[in-house]
């Protein structure tokens, strides 16, 4: 559903996808699978640094969804509907901006 909508290369995943079927749905549609490997008990050798690299946006990205949902309400959205769910959203992702721009600047 995504790659119908945006083009991208990589899929970044954390430890919980580690398995071998994904990795081949993913370099099937073309990507470069990063995924944090899971060593079950066993010595994981790290990854590459270009993809150690390209893995650290992974998590920057959920810092700012975990902040998303447990600062400012997308954990606990009390209406119905597309419309107010998205503008309930939108007003979370507003105020995340501000405040890491106020964050910035102070």
């Amino acid at each position: 559903l995504t790659s119908g909508k945006v083009t991208y290369l990589y899929d970044l995943m954390d430890a919980a996808y580690d398995a071998k079927r994904i990795e081949e749905i993913s370099r099937g549609f073309g990507h470069v699978p990063i995924i944090d490997k899971n060593g079950r008990g066993k010595d994981v050798l790290p990854m590459a640094p270009h993809e150690a690299e390209r893995y650290k946006i992974r998590s920057s990205v959920e810092r700012a969804n975990s902040r998303l949902k447990e600062d400012f309400g997308a954990n606990n959205v009390m209406v119905k509907g597309h419309a107010k769910v998205s503008l309930h959203l939108m007003f979370g992702v507003i105020t995340l901006f501000s405040d890491q721009l106020l964050r910035l600047l102070g």
